[in-house]
């Protein structure tokens, strides 16, 4: 179940609604307990969720009692196989929430979109799956607007007010950090960022600054700074020049970009930084122009990106241009035009190829018919994934118990456990039995360091017309090659 935040719940209570959720809960219940040796709960059970859901949006229904109730016959048809101790839900307040603090809206809101998406894939797939200690699981989601000061005040509404017992926060290293710093560390609660880079995150952990509450399914901003420096020597882009968007991602990019390019024998020439959410950047834009660059490395999301790329070009800048990862997007595509990005190629984090990515791909295309190329997509399905089966392996929801379980759902030699509702019923039944798991996701094998960082493949993209497509790729063999070659 996901709840966003701009949904308003009318609270007096209707009671045609209420009777008609009284009347239905046994036949709900019933049913799912016929059906319970499918992987998931039932269909039918899913449609009442459903139902009641809508009914709460047009405010024709107001009991969160009702709800709830309606919800868990679902999951505990799917949970009832386990043992006790797993189904037994006496001690935990249902629905179990996890908090989202993404970016729905701003800069980034044409990405953070998918990215919602694929957490409530994620929600979906657990509750199908047996959900957490008997309870479903509800994703209640706040809109950060890619703002640091927004994400804190959304992170400490999550925590304080809805209770939640984890985070899945944020897209934007600049605002993961505040949120980290300012909510979770205090509040003891665990982390986990589906797609911030910077490498200040992995110095605070060594540091003893998040108190091992942090953890991230994206890797560290060189996996996004080294591959476009060598690309860029192999295709002779000796001089360039950097774009960047002025947060703590931006500045580690260049930084990371800086020292590979070096490496390579190349220089980057001017690198100059921009706030967000400008009307123009043209001045930006002239001041990297006057060093007479090779190529521009534009390094921002996709709505001040396509600004940027437009004036860059009517300004007469060179279409060699490198592209970060945020901009592997269709939105920024069309708005600076096909035919301007022939010469651009760009970077990203990359799946590992298998199963696990397959079951991941065909659901949420199913789910959502739209593609599921994009950033952070991958990495926020197993983000909440990571969560859900550490709830249940942890003796309690506290946010250290959580946290210390975290490190749990990756075993090595634990029995392997995969993407979808069926595999985590799978991971629940082992769990039940005291057996460790070894979780294989949507980005392949999630298995966090000491610092709660992971290590990972990339890709090269390029655009053709209106297409995204992969050109290039590196396995994590060859990241670890690339990183030894710069950094010796």
């Amino acid at each position: 179940m996901v709840r966003m935040n701009h949904i308003k719940i009318k609270q007096s209570l209707d009671f045609r609604s209420v009777a008609w959720a009284l009347y239905h809960l046994p036949f709900v219940c019933s049913y799912d307990q016929m059906m319970q040796d499918h992987a998931g709960a039932s269909g039918i059970a899913e449609g009442y969720r459903y139902r009641f859901d809508q009914n709460i949006r047009e405010g024709k229904a107001v009991s969160h009692i009702i709800r709830t109730l309606l919800i868990a016959c679902a999951v505990g048809a799917a949970g009832s196989a386990l043992a006790p101790s797993q189904v037994m839900a006496q001690s935990v307040a249902c629905p179990v929430k996890i908090g989202g603090v993404l970016s729905l809206t701003g800069s980034m809101g044409s990405v953070g979109k998918n990215i919602a998406n694929s957490a409530q894939l994620a929600v979906q797939h657990i509750n199908g799956g047996g959900g957490v200690k008997g309870c479903p699981v509800e994703l209640v989601l706040r809109d950060d607007q890619g703002q640091p000061n927004v994400g804190v005040d959304a992170a400490k509404f999550l925590v304080e007010v809805e209770r939640v017992a984890a985070l899945t926060a944020a897209i934007s290293s600049g605002v993961t950090i505040p949120v980290l710093t300012s909510v979770s560390v205090p509040s003891k609660i665990p982390q986990i960022a589906c797609c911030s880079s910077a490498p200040i995150l992995t110095t605070m952990a060594q540091e003893g600054k998040t108190g091992g509450f942090f953890f991230r399914t994206f890797p560290t901003v060189k996996n996004l700074a080294y591959p476009p420096a060598k690309i860029a020597a192999e295709r002779g882009w000796k001089r360039i020049a950097m774009i960047y968007v002025n947060t703590d991602y931006g500045t580690s990019l260049v930084k990371d970009f800086t020292r590979a390019t070096e490496a390579f024998g190349g220089k980057v020439v001017k690198a100059v930084g921009f706030n967000e959410n400008q009307a123009s950047y043209r001045a930006e834009v002239a001041s990297a122009l006057a060093e007479k660059p090779d190529a521009m490395f534009l390094v921002a999301f996709p709505q001040d990106g396509a600004t940027i790329a437009r004036e860059w070009i009517s300004l007469g800048g060179t279409q060699n241009l490198i592209l970060n990862n945020a901009l592997r997007s269709p939105d920024f595509v069309k708005a600076v035009g096909g035919k301007y990005l022939a010469k651009a190629f760009g970077t990203d984090n990359a799946s590992a190829a298998g199963p696990s990515v397959n079951v991941f791909k065909d659901a949420f295309e199913a789910e959502f018919k739209a593609s599921a190329a994009g950033p952070g997509i991958y990495n926020i399905y197993d983000a909440v994934m990571v969560l859900g089966l550490a709830m249940n392996i942890a003796p309690d929801l506290s946010g250290t118990a959580i946290r210390d379980a975290i490190r749990k759902v990756h075993v090595a030699g634990g029995e392997t456990v995969s993407t979808g509702p069926a595999e985590f019923k799978k991971a629940l039944g082992l769990i039940g039995k005291g057996a460790p798991i070894k979780y294989l996701g949507a980005t392949g094998p999630v298995e966090f360091d000491a610092n709660g960082d992971v290590s990972g493949p990339a890709l090269a993209w390029r655009v053709d017309g209106t297409d995204l497509v992969i050109d290039r790729s590196f396995s994590t063999e060859d990241m670890q090659k690339l990183f030894k070659e710069i950094d010796g």
